[in-house]
């Protein structure tokens, strides 16, 4: 078997076959770039909320360590169905309904300073 020499490391063949396709691919490892970018600007703070890199690498930029624990199995696409997005999207949209409720009925009740 002969690979090609290729910019990137690792190849998106290899990358392909976690995935399945190459829109998954993209959409799985842009979004685990930004958690890796969002857990290096928030270091500072000291708040550990994000989920650290899972891989040592040498790379610098957030999108080829997102490539880097994809290739290694450390990362990996969860499929929702349909109905479970949807179900997802009315339960956040009746959250902030009744966010905006409890924040008219919260100033609702304060009295105005004389």
């Amino acid at each position: 078997m002969t690979t090609e020499d290729t910019m990137m490391n690792p190849a998106i063949e290899s990358l392909m076959g976690q995935t399945g396709s190459k829109f998954s691919l993209v959409t799985l490892s842009a979004r685990r770039a930004r958690e890796i970018n969002s857990y290096f600007n928030q270091l500072g703070d000291g708040l550990g909320n994000m989920v650290p890199p899972q891989v040592s690498s040498t790379a610098r930029k957030p999108l080829s360590i997102s490539f880097e624990e994809i290739a290694s199995g450390k990362i990996q696409l969860v499929a929702k169905t349909i109905e479970e997005v949807l179900a997802e999207n009315e339960a956040a949209v009746a959250a902030e309904k009744q966010a905006e409720l409890d924040a008219m009925q919260d100033s609702a009740t304060e009295q105005p300073a004389e």
